[in-house]
Formats: structure tokens, C-alpha cells, sequence
């Protein structure tokens, strides 16, 4: 496989760099076929959400919406925003180990993968920020960034072929792989879903199955991809960073996870508080501030003034 460095006219004419050769080069048929039928997978759970969204209006009661609600909390701004993103991607906080350990099975219930994986990718995502090995960079076109780079695992794996296929072998990861938890949750994902959609099921019939898990997975996928996309073209930018990140307040609201102040996560990647004036909001980072105060989070890490001044846009 042969690599050459081209100068592409993308959305701020940065220099990328263009991956040359066939897919029968670069990833082997046994793997193809396993990344197809994840492919697949990610499919069928879109549609089926999807069904499910159009399917709600139709059942819906006060029980299955609080349901959905709460559901929707635990699992995005506490299972991804604040354990998944900014404790186990970041480091950013420390958390007591039950409680690191809870709010990462809330994180699993989003659907977004499994913990070991979910981290592997946004590390990626960090360390190639906005080049072609980003594995859901708007350079390669918006809809890219959105959706469809959920449906490329073997895409994902040609990126990063040079990290043993580290998409799905994990080798930028290895501090959850170490951990037996994240390994029998990442063998075991598909069971903790059906079991989530029995238990529903069987306690609230079908309003808090298609509540419950489409119309809150629904919501959840698309308040991470918005993030993907939408903050990496439109916004703002406080922060002089060397990619294509944006402070965005209304994907903030959208997403409810602070994970709208993406220039500020982008220039501050260590930081447990994203949205870092006072008027920005940022639910993982209340919920931080209140385990830390009873001594279940520690060596929580922020920004000083000193730093933020130094990346300030205005100082360029």
C-alpha cells in the first residue's frame, strides 16, 4: 500500500493525506466479512429505531415517555458524556471504581458500542483529528462525518491498518483491555440489549419498548452525530485549534451533554468541564462537581486561566 501526500481542496483547504490501493490490499476477506456483518447490524438497529420513532405517537403514554426520558440521561450525558468520553477516553476525572463501572453500563445502553471500542475510536478521532484517518472527519463530506461512517467498519480498519487493524483490535486501548469488566462487556454487549428490550417489554408491554429503546437510541445516535458533524463545520471558534471544531449552543442543546462546546473539548482535551464560561451549559460537568464533593470523583482536571488565554483566538 502506497501512501502519497496531496493537498486537497477540502472545507479550509488543510493538507490531508490520500490513501492509495485496493481493499483486497489492505484488509484480509475474513475480516471484510466479519466488518460486514457489523455493518449490516448498525443498519437493522437504525431502521428498526427509526420504526420506532414513526411508531411512537401512536403509543404513547406518560409511564413510556418518563421512561424514555430518564433512560435517555443516564445513558448519554452520564454513560457516554461524562464516564465513556471524558473518564475512560480522557482521563480527565478519576471516578470510584463502582461508580466507573455502573456508569459504563449506562454508556453501553446507548447503543454506541461497547466501552473498549467506543474510546478506540474517539481516541482515534483525536489523534488524527481531521485528515482522512479520522474516522468521521466532514472532509470526506458531511453525510460521512453524520451516518455513514457507521456502516465502514472495513473503511475503518484501512485507516488505521498500520495500528493491526485497531478498529476492533484495540491497540490504542489497552488500559480497558486490561480490565476484565470491559472485556466480558464487549463479548457480551448483544445479550445486555435484548435483555434491556425484555425487561421493558414485560414491564410496560409495547409503548416502553419502542419509548424505552427505539425512540431513546434514536435520540442518542443522532445527538452524537450531530456532534461529529455539525461541530466540526458551523460555530464558533474561541480557541485557536489546529482541526475543524466549533462551539455550537444549539447541538448543545440538542445533545444535552456539553458535548456542543467542541472547540473547547478540541483546544482542552484533558478537561472534565466543557463548557467552560459560566453560562455555558454542561450537565456532566454538575454531576462531576457533585460526586467530587462527596468523594466519589478525584483528580478532576480543568484548564487554567493561564492556558486558555494561551489558546485564546484573540491572541493569535
Amino acid at each position: 500500500m502506497a501512501l502519497q501526500e496531496t493537498v486537497h481542496d477540502n472545507l479550509h483547504g488543510m493538507v490531508q493525506s490520500q490513501w492509495l490501493g485496493t481493499k483486497d490490499e489492505l484488509t484480509p476477506p475474513s475480516v471484510r466479512r466479519m466488518d460486514y456483518f457489523w455493518d449490516a447490524a448498525n443498519l437493522a438497529i437504525v431502521i428498526l429505531e427509526h420504526i420506532c420513532v414513526l411508531a411512537a405517537p401512536s403509543h404513547f403514554t406518560w409511564h413510556a415517555f418518563w421512561v424514555c426520558v430518564v433512560l435517555s440521561v443516564l445513558c448519554g450525558p452520564i454513560g457516554i458524556g461524562l464516564c465513556y468520553h471524558r473518564s475512560l477516553c480522557h482521563r480527565s476525572l478519576k471516578l470510584n471504581k463502582s461508580v466507573e463501572y455502573l456508569f459504563a453500563y449506562f454508556g453501553l445502553h446507548a447503543a454506541q458500542g461497547d466501552p473498549i471500542y467506543w474510546v478506540s475510536v474517539h481516541r482515534f478521532h483525536h489523534q488524527f483529528v481531521d485528515t482522512l484517518k479520522d474516522p468521521h472527519s466532514p472532509i470526506e463530506g458531511f453525510w460521512f462525518s453524520y451516518i455513514n461512517w457507521i456502516f465502514q467498519h472495513t473503511y475503518l480498519r484501512e485507516k488505521h491498518s498500520d495500528h493491526v487493524f485497531a478498529v476492533r483490535k484495540t491497540n490504542n486501548v489497552m488500559d480497558l483491555k486490561k480490565q476484565a469488566y470491559y472485556r466480558f462487556l464487549r463479548k457480551t454487549i448483544s445479550f445486555h440489549y435484548v435483555g434491556l428490550a425484555l425487561l421493558l417489554y414485560v414491564t410496560g408491554g409495547l409503548p416502553h419498548f419502542i419509548w424505552g429503546m427505539g425512540v431513546r437510541m434514536a435520540y442518542s445516535h443522532h445527538g452524537t452525530f450531530i456532534i461529529n458533524s455539525v461541530c466540526h463545520m458551523w460555530g464558533k471558534r474561541p480557541y485557536n485549534t489546529k482541526d475543524l471544531s466549533r462551539n455550537n449552543w444549539l447541538m448543545n442543546i440538542l445533545n444535552l451533554s456539553g458535548e456542543g462546546w467542541h472547540n473547547n473539548h478540541h483546544a482542552f482535551e484533558f478537561s472534565a468541564r466543557l463548557g467552560l464560561e459560566w453560562w455555558q451549559l454542561d450537565f456532566p460537568w454538575y454531576v462531576i462537581k457533585l460526586l467530587e464533593s462527596i468523594g466519589l470523583a478525584t483528580d478532576v482536571k480543568v484548564p487554567t486561566e493561564i492556558q486558555k488565554l494561551q489558546m485564546s483566538s484573540k491572541n493569535q
